[in-house]
């Protein structure tokens, strides 16, 4: 290997730096560099008082240089060198500069360009960085190797985003499926509360015009007696005026009374009832109901009944029948399952959805702050509790994956607590009070319940 390097080594020092071939009637310059006499004749054609070496660019007066004897013998001896063919093979096939026909050995780092040794002298490279191809290739493949650990690094990014993207787009599509869902069936139940509303009324309207019809006969027959009375009654004054005088006057007193006392009949009357399309005006505004006035609650496990498995995150409330020796909470409700919300309001608008899953009785409103927790009877509004109840039968009609969906909005200024049911955007029932003091959200489970869980929940229905 250190022959062969030390070959490589005689051939290069052998060789023209600008045709890289052996050096052919070697001559060196002033600067101690050596070309061929044909290439530094041809690299300094048409300069004038300044002649730079190709290799240093250091100037050379007069084309100063002189013929190298020894050197020429030394490239003979070379050129019987093993492998030479070779070399001078690999060094024709390199590119040649279009412009010099000489060996592209130099590379420009401002212009980004290959330049042979006659270019270096051009003016149009004057006063640029300039250094051998195989510095500069070294130099720039650092460059692009480090280009490539960054490309792979911003590709690695864009397939995660990419990735994220995809996931999002599923999730978005999942949602809308179940928007879409939702909204099919609020319409299927909109469209059997307009036919249950369209029977009703119909009933309505039908029996309505069987009432018209009825009265309007009853004033018919009405009119018709009155005209057989009148008939009657026209034909027995036109037989009493023809009678004698004395035949006349017998019984003209009951005559005249029965004529005194005719009475027309009433004119028919009657007044159309006024049908009231009785969907909730709310029903349509839920959702806007929901985005503006939702607030986020949590459960407070201190007032939690001993029967009340409060969550982690304080969401749910599970009916368990817990024994009474567990270590009751000076501020938990003793006589029945009931727990209230952290959270409280003197003021404002607030909505809040609960879910319901599982079989029992339950119930859920607000209660003043000061309401007593063990009160041996069942809250009510004289109390300071308002509530709703219901029976979820969901486990008993084997739909347990199906809960029970209740939205509640207080309005305190107005003093109105309302209901609704968000699996069917219909209102329940509203209680109107005049609220003093600060109102707790309630939440009960009766003891009666078998298995039952109430949830909080955030997301908009």
């Amino acid at each position: 290997m250190a022959l062969a390097s030390s070959l490589a080594q005689l051939q290069a020092k052998a060789s023209c730096p600008i045709c890289l071939d052996y050096l052919r009637d070697p001559v060196t310059t002033g600067c101690g560099h050596n070309f061929c006499l044909s290439c530094i004749q041809q690299c300094w054609e048409g300069l004038w008082d300044i002649f730079p070496c190709p290799v240093c660019l250091q100037h050379c007066p007069d084309k100063g240089f002189g013929r190298n004897t020894q050197l020429c013998h030394m490239i003979d001896f070379v050129r019987k060198l093993p492998n030479t063919e070779d070399v001078r093979k690999w060094q024709k096939e390199k590119p040649l500069c279009e412009k010099h026909k000489q060996v592209l050995s130099l590379f420009c780092e401002k212009d980004l360009e290959l330049l042979c040794p006659q270019c270096r002298v051009s003016s149009d490279h004057s006063g640029h960085p300039l250094g051998p191809t195989e510095l500069a290739a070294a130099s720039h493949r650092r460059r692009l190797k480090g280009h490539i650990e960054l490309l792979i690094q911003q590709l690695e990014d864009a397939e995660k985003a990419l990735e994220i993207q995809v996931s999002k787009s599923f999730d978005l599509m999942r949602k809308l499926k179940i928007r879409r869902r939702e909204f099919l069936t609020e319409v299927e139940h909109f469209k059997r509360f307009l036919g249950t509303e369209h029977d009703e009324i119909h009933v309505r309207l039908l029996n309505e015009e069987k009432g018209i019809q009825d009265k309007i006969i009853e004033e018919r027959n009405q009119i018709s007696d009155f005209g057989s009375m009148l008939q009657s009654l026209l034909d027995e004054i036109t037989e009493k005026c023809l009678q004698p005088d004395l035949d006349l006057l017998t019984g003209i007193e009951m005559l005249h009374s029965t004529y005194g006392n005719l009475e027309s009949p009433a004119d028919i009357s009657y007044e159309l009832k006024k049908e009231i399309f009785t969907l909730s005006p709310q029903y349509f505004g839920l959702h806007k109901m929901i985005s503006t006035f939702q607030v986020h609650l949590t459960l407070d496990a201190e007032t939690a009944h001993h029967s009340l498995k409060i969550s982690q995150d304080r969401k749910t409330a599970t009916f368990l029948r817990m024994g009474p020796n567990c270590v009751l909470n000076r501020k938990a409700f003793t006589n029945y399952p009931a727990v209230l919300s952290s959270e409280g309001f003197d003021a404002g608008r607030h909505f809040w959805q609960v879910e319901v899953r599982g079989l029992g009785d339950w119930s859920l409103g607000v209660c003043t702050e000061s309401f007593p927790r063990n009160a041996p009877v069942s809250p009510a509004p004289s109390d300071g509790c308002w509530q709703f109840e219901l029976y979820d039968m969901t486990s008993a009609t084997g739909d347990a994956e199906k809960p029970c969906r209740i939205g509640v909005f207080l309005d305190y200024e107005l003093g109105e607590i309302s209901f609704y049911s968000l699996n069917y955007r219909s209102h329940f029932y509203t209680f109107s009070e005049t609220f003093t003091e600060k109102l707790v959200p309630y939440f009960s489970i009766r003891p009666t319940s078998k298995s039952l869980t109430i949830s909080l929940v955030d997301d908009e229905c």
